[in-house]
């Protein structure tokens, strides 16, 4: 029954994706954790091939309008994907199994990944439920330009977020495109899908050392459905405004840290 559940949150997380443009890949991590059972490491490392392919997708529409500024996506991408890549390579298998031993009580790496998830859900949620701004402040002029060293070290930060909790990292990526390389908002979106597509999917090379179990059926049959509920979150989308829905989505999301933080420290 919950793998039932579990799949309809794959169309679901999709459908998120296609609504409102992003936030939607935060699910992924719960889901296969609490309705699949997959170790939390091992379930970052999905999310990364999940997120990455979905993002793909998602992105082609975007590049036939336009709305993907590909030398952003240059600047902003290469350092990501060094990071996330880099990450899963060496970072992840470096941390200590446990992180933290106190007697009796412990903090597993698992653990560790599941409550430091649970802070990025706070943040992302943080950043759906606060309104926009005036149309005015919040469209850039579309007069790209520049900011390199705040670019390369944000691409690098969210490279090194999206390699530790598989994340897609776009509430992060969309505000620092907007207010760093001074993209309109449409493009902004565009381009993350094409950076997080990137990066994701790199970084879960990163994990191919020849020793994983992968069950790529398992993983196909999840994006797939993923990329359904994209197509039917666009079509959605023409109907009912993103903007209206975010908001009450990351209340969902907010609700969603809480709980992976009590279930983990308490529960």
């Amino acid at each position: 029954m919950m793998e039932v559940f579990g799949f309809a949150g794959a169309v679901l997380m999709g459908v998120t994706l296609g609504l409102i443009g992003g936030g939607g890949s935060i699910l992924t991590v719960p889901i296969l954790v609490y309705m699949f059972s997959v170790d939390a490491v091992l379930a970052t490392a999905y999310s990364l091939f999940i997120v990455g392919f979905t993002s793909l997708i998602g992105s082609f529409s975007h590049m036939k309008l336009g709305n993907v500024h590909w030398r952003t996506a240059i600047v902003f991408g290469i350092p990501s994907i060094i990071s996330v890549f880099l990450t899963r390579l060496y970072l992840v298998p470096a941390i200590p199994n446990p992180i933290i031993q106190f007697g009796a009580t412990e903090v597993s790496k698992s653990m560790g990944l599941l409550l430091l998830f649970a802070v990025i859900m706070l943040l992302a949620s943080y950043s759906m439920i606060k309104k926009p701004k005036k149309k005015g402040q919040e469209e850039a002029s579309g007069d790209v330009s520049f900011n390199y060293p705040l670019i390369l070290a944000e691409g690098a930060i969210v490279g090194m977020v999206t390699g530790l909790v598989g994340a897609g990292g776009g509430f992060l990526i969309i505000p620092a495109l907007v207010l760093l390389a001074k993209l309109p908002m449409k493009q902004a979106v565009g381009t993350s899908l094409v950076i997080i597509a990137a990066k994701s999917l790199i970084g879960f090379m990163g994990d191919m050392k020849g020793d994983e179990a992968i069950d790529w059926n398992f993983l196909i049959l999840f994006s797939g459905l993923a990329v359904a509920g994209i197509i039917v979150g666009s079509l959605l989308s023409k109907r009912i405004p993103g903007e209206k829905l975010k908001p009450a989505f990351g209340w969902f999301v907010l609700v969603m840290g809480f709980y992976i933080i009590a279930k983990e420290t308490i529960l």
